[in-house]
């Protein structure tokens, strides 16, 4: 059984049990995190599409790890002119590790602990 979450801008695949690299949520490691945004589970005769999103189905995670991607070069020059600019960028991530795919109206709140 697995999902597709829309978070960020973007669609993930997750499954129970894995991880799956996110755009920053503004949240500490070892948050709670909880995706309301399904588009679709995956579950043999019961798998659902959303419209554009499945009712009452969530996924809940943990973030593990707050990073950096590998940094990316971006080079520009204009030919004959004498420009160049060198960049580099290094887009940050979140590692959720995804600890259930909920289905149902049984969604738990997740609270969030301050230290």
């Amino acid at each position: 059984m697995y999902a597709i979450v829309e978070t960020g801008g973007k669609q993930y695949q997750v499954e129970e049990g894995r991880y799956v690299d996110v755009e920053l949520l503004g949240e500490e490691k070892d948050a709670k995190v909880v995706f309301d945004k399904v588009v679709m589970i995956v579950n043999g005769a019961k798998s659902k599409v959303g419209q554009p999103y499945v009712e009452k189905a969530s996924v809940e995670g943990t973030i593990i790890k707050l990073d950096r991607a590998k940094k990316i070069i971006v080079y520009k020059q204009r030919p004959k002119k004498g420009y160049r600019k060198k960049q580099g960028h290094r887009q940050g991530f979140a590692r959720v590790m995804i600890n259930k795919i909920r289905t149902t109206a049984s969604k738990k709140a997740v609270e969030t602990t301050e230290a």
